[in-house]
């Protein structure tokens, strides 16, 4: 074994339980309390703390200062660094609706990052939000760069990025869209549906043809009427995910509760939708190509005060979900490990704790703050 994780309370099958972790070769073993401990191997001890799986980012556009859109492999590394001390061990690069040429730079850059050794999270992919989506509820999104269903495009894309391109946020309205989505799904490619008006029916044909996720629910998308649920009730009665900021800002509390309610637990994924400003004090920021306020930890468009992502982390998010709902940590730690791992596709080796899954976890304090984190078996270095 190369690291032992001893004395900790181990999140295994929805129960706390008193185990020893073993690594090797960057991967967990389960082992009882009391294992033997080879000589030669690291050894963490973990007394009155708590080892959960790490947690998934699959909506994040930046952090300490670097913006997706504009981040060198070199500074992906440094989003990734900030995200694990925050218990993010795994997370999709969110790419923001951006000119053609920008966006085939982003991905020529992921690359570079995935050959170089990184004390970070694990950079799984991209997500694409955008550019098919709608005008009216672009949110942050540049108008002029919006367009119509292009599936040569996402093809060129996705042939750049070798097959990376994980997630993609479309609107249903948007012609050619919803009869894209099953050529989308071809390509490897996740489809959520988002930044959208689109009425209930389309909606609703957009998830029968594949659309597995909803992008941030209930955020800049038409509201549910009794009369006229649009693509808000569609999400909410169907079984996609659904994407959720909790950060006390983008959704009211009762909100949380009444989207966990009618969606369950296993179909909510919590996101931060963060920005560069994340981990920074209040300031003037950007995101992608535009120009970003934070004032008391809220972002919004120096333009026109939309809210503009969020300075929300994945540990304080499991923090606010569980005062938001007053549920324990054994009931919402799957909106950040299971949940975001199943949607990805990922969960084979990522989002629970279990035997030959890749040692990614969380070790947490007992007021449930994230004191060490672990990727791949490798402690990750607080000051670096």
């Amino acid at each position: 074994m190369e690291q032992y994780i001893v004395n900790g309370k181990v999140f295994l099958d929805g129960s706390f339980q008193e185990k020893t972790i073993g690594v090797e070769g960057g991967c967990i073993r389960i082992l009882p309390k009391d294992a033997d401990l080879e000589g030669g191997a690291k050894v963490y001890d973990a007394e009155g703390k708590k080892v959960v799986p790490g947690f998934l980012d699959i909506h994040t556009h930046g952090a300490v200062g670097v913006d997706v859109n504009a981040a060198t492999a070199e500074e992906l590394g440094k989003i990734g660094h900030f995200m694990a001390t925050q218990g993010t061990t795994s997370w999709l690069c969110s790419v923001l609706t951006d000119t053609k040429e920008q966006t085939l730079w982003c991905i020529d850059e992921f690359k570079k990052h995935k050959k170089l050794e990184n004390d970070g999270a694990d950079l799984l992919g991209i997500h694409l939000e955008g550019p098919f989506l709608a005008k009216e509820f672009k949110g942050a999104m540049p108008e002029h760069l919006l367009r119509d269903a292009d599936v040569e495009l996402l093809k060129e894309y996705q042939e750049a990025a070798e097959g990376n391109i994980r997630y993609l946020t479309v609107s249903p309205e948007i012609e050619g869209i919803v009869d894209a989505i099953p050529a989308v799904r071809d390509l490897g490619i996740v489809v959520a549906i988002g930044h959208s008006g689109a009425d209930y029916d389309t909606s609703m044909k957009a998830i029968e043809n594949g659309a597995a996720s909803c992008t941030h629910i209930f955020n800049a998308m038409k509201l549910l009427h009794q009369h006229f649920p649009a693509i808000m009730g569609a999400a909410m009665e169907s079984d996609i995910y659904c994407e959720a900021i909790c950060d006390g800002r983008h959704l009211h509390p009762g909100v949380v509760r009444l989207l966990i309610k009618t969606k369950g637990l296993d179909r909510v994924v919590a996101i931060t939708d963060s920005i560069m400003a994340a981990g920074l004090p209040d300031g003037n920021y950007k995101l992608g190509v535009n120009d970003v306020v934070v004032v008391d930890g809220d972002a919004k468009l120096a333009s026109n005060g939309v809210r503009a992502g969020s300075t929300l982390t994945t540990g304080q998010a499991l923090k606010n979900i569980m005062k938001f709902t007053g549920r324990p940590i054994e009931e919402v730690l799957q909106l950040l490990t299971v949940n975001p791992a199943k949607l990805i596709g990922v969960f084979g080796k990522k989002g629970s704790i279990a035997d030959g899954k890749d040692a990614d976890l969380v070790i947490l304090d007992e007021e449930n703050n994230v004191k060490d984190t672990f990727v791949r078996g490798k402690q990750v270095n607080k000051e670096s």
